[in-house]
């Protein structure tokens, strides 16, 4: 059987899907089959693949709950996989809250799901005022403010760490036989 991994992912903004494509592009280049689902759209036998990754992002504080149904739902199957789960908010901005062992979103996260799969990151993600709606960026300025972040900008910021992003995908791709 050739592996094959499965990204499943919960994007807000975008930012989730664009780090779920870097991963893409560091599979292919290995020649790794890829395949990648929404979460509302995912409809796939999980046992075709030899490694799943989820992805998600946090808005006011959670994670998307079709991800924690999603995981719950398949806890099971998970445990006999490869598993992989990465988290994207802005709070991993923050140099003390950019690991797995000290985001605060992916350890109650975790806490909640009850699984503890191979993999875990968190990444940074994107600031872009201008495409939030009126109440969005209102409650974003707020969460920026509070947490000493950027409260103006006319360009989108992007905090992501790309080279973190690769290092990933790097050690995931270490396993795969």
């Amino acid at each position: 059987m050739v592996p094959k991994i499965g990204i499943i992912y919960s994007s807000v903004d975008g930012q989730t899907l664009k780090i779920c494509k870097k991963l893409i592009a560091n599979f292919k280049e290995k020649q790794i089959q890829t395949a990648i689902y929404s979460i509302d759209e995912f409809n796939a036998e999980l046992t075709q693949f030899h490694t799943l990754i989820i992805g998600a992002s946090i808005r006011y504080g959670k994670h998307n709950k079709k991800v924690i149904k999603f995981i719950n739902n398949n806890k099971n199957y998970l445990s006999k996989i490869n598993t992989a789960f990465f988290s994207v908010n802005l709070v991993a901005r923050k140099e003390d809250k950019n690991s797995a062992n000290t985001n605060p979103y992916l350890i109650k996260f975790l806490k909640k799901v009850d699984w503890n799969p191979q993999y875990i990151e968190v990444f940074a993600g994107k600031l872009d005022y201008k495409s939030y709606s009126f109440f969005d960026k209102l409650m974003i300025k707020l969460i920026m403010k509070l947490t000493k972040g950027p409260t103006k900008s006319n360009l989108p910021i992007e905090f992501t760490n790309w080279k973190k992003v690769d290092h990933f995908g790097l050690r995931i791709i270490k396993n795969i036989k």
